[in-house]
């Protein structure tokens, strides 16, 4: 099996006549090459940082372990899908339920591990059996629910611990990443979480010097105290390079996150193992808008790519890191420069490791404020709901079919309201996971017993969404028109008008 790495030279490795790509085989000139690679820096850093900072996990050692996955999965794909794996967001709810109930970084990292290496087997069924599996077993009516209801299951982390730890910040962040995402075009528009996390820090850090401290709960904490917003004090006394800490407990019982080896939990698996359905749904619509914009058929290594991020994962989580994925901001790099060279994403994946190097960029990142946070997540948390919704319209799924509208319905409310499901006195379902068991068993069983007519018109058509969170015109359409339109400058080019 060939690596990939065997790149040619694209011309004079300097310019493109229009229309014209460099293909996945082919690079600019190094430095050109170089430079592209840290574009798709500055896409994936934002996400890549803020969601292991809002699971509790290490956002230094997610930087690197996500150049680690990003290498893996070339190697794994041939070369053939170019991709970035960043940190992925569909584990947050179930993360939060893990924490919610006592659970440690450890038992999350091995719950994720777990999920990671599920996606491993569905990726190699799907390249045994072919891509059509997915949609047989999941279609896209079951898909958009299960994203739906793992976003806004986040509500009340939102509600419950990090707006109240400065909600001025918060509100002034959200109303920043809005202005951001809408007003600007491009890749402004797609790194607006990182520009408003840039804006909400330094905002906190005005009116600490200003208005002096907050008075409030800290996250984790159960008594409000008085604090400054923006604490850096451990930034001073990190190291500029070495490997990121160890996972300790500190001297006041809380857990300092580092690296760590996993522990396994029954309880625990069962609350991530639904973000496995949108990991599928998003990997399969990266590939296939990957496929249109390089012009080629990449159904024969889709189960590898599928593979490959669920090895990506399970790589990161073996050592404390955070969970991986596609990334879409990248799509979007690549359909404004028509530059589909995989060179460059090892070149990201090089940058992200010697950042992942540096205790003192961990620590920066660490102290980013609560408040903050909480106007970020109150954005995101939001938009990973409605994606789902997203998937439901670009499929044409039918809710006037019972079919579609009854078992979705029941699963959509139990896991938003959190509903518990107790089996025995040890063990109960219940949030994420009973509402994923729920909408896909019960539709499944709807299907079979309801008439003919209506499971004719429950199927719906195949599952057509290319972003992983945020995205909003990552159709293959919109694709093509995006990088059609990109040297003009007129039109979001990217899949991923994020934030």
């Amino acid at each position: 099996m060939s690596l990939g790495l065997g790149w040619k030279l694209k011309g004079d490795g300097r310019s493109l006549a229009p229309g014209e790509v460099v293909a996945p085989d082919e690079r600019l000139s190094w430095g050109r090459t170089v430079g592209l690679g840290a574009q798709h820096v500055v896409a994936m850093f934002g996400a890549t940082f803020v969601f292991p900072l809002v699971m509790g996990l290490n956002p230094q050692l997610a930087i690197m372990m996500s150049g680690v996955a990003t290498i893996a999965f070339l190697l794994i794909v041939s070369g053939r899908v170019p991709s970035y794996l960043g940190t992925s967001a569909s584990f947050v709810g179930g993360v939060a339920a893990i924490r919610a109930q006592g659970g440690d970084s450890p038992t999350v990292t091995g719950a994720i591990l777990v999920a990671g290496l599920v996606l491993v087997a569905v990726g190699v069924l799907i390249h045994v059996l072919g891509s059509h599996v997915v949609h047989a077993v999941l279609p896209p009516v079951v898909t958009g629910a299960v994203v739906m209801l793992i976003g806004f299951n986040l509500a009340p982390v939102v509600a419950g611990i990090y707006w109240p730890q400065d909600q001025w910040v918060a509100v002034l962040t959200m109303l920043f990443t809005i202005v951001v995402a809408v007003a600007f075009k491009g890749f402004v528009s797609r790194i607006a979480i990182f520009l408003a996390l840039i804006f909400g820090t330094l905002l906190s850090w005005v009116l600490d010097h200003t208005v002096g401290q907050i008075n409030s709960v800290l996250g984790g904490a159960t008594e409000a105290t008085d604090h400054f917003r923006w604490d850096t004090s451990g930034v001073g006394t990190a190291p500029w390079f070495g490997f990121p800490s160890q996972t300790m407990i500190a001297a006041d019982g809380k857990e300092v996150v580092g690296w760590h080896l996993p522990s396994f939990s029954a309880a625990a698996i069962l609350l991530v193992l639904p973000a496995v359905i949108a990991l599928i749904a998003e990997n399969t619509g990266h590939v296939k808008a990957v496929a249109e914009m390089t012009g080629h058929d990449l159904n024969p290594v889709m189960g590898r790519a599928i593979a490959a991020d669920g090895i990506g994962t399970v790589l990161a989580t073996s050592v404390g890191g955070s969970p991986t994925t596609t990334y879409a901001e990248n799509i979007g790099v690549m359909a404004a420069t028509r530059v589909y060279s995989t060179a460059a994403y090892y070149v990201a994946a090089v940058v992200a490791l010697l950042f992942g190097l540096s205790p003192k960029f961990g620590a920066l990142v660490a102290s980013v404020p609560g408040g903050v946070l909480g106007g970020i997540t109150v954005v995101l948390y939001g938009m990973i709901g409605l994606l789902g919704a997203k998937i439901w319209k670009e499929n044409g799924v039918d809710f006037a079919n019972p079919i579609n509208l009854v078992p979705v319905a029941a699963g959509i409310i139990i896991g938003i309201g959190n509903v518990q499901l107790k089996v025995t006195d040890t063990f109960s379902l219940g949030g994420i996971a009973l509402g994923t068991i729920v909408t896909v068993a019960g539709w499944h069983l709807a299907r079979v017993i309801a008439p003919r007519e209506l499971r004719d018109q429950a199927e719906g058509t195949a599952i057509a969404v290319g972003d992983h969170v945020y995205g909003d015109a990552d159709g293959v359409d919109d694709l093509r028109q995006g990088s059609d339109r990109a040297p003009s400058g007129e039109r979001d080019p990217g899949p991923d008008r994020r934030p």
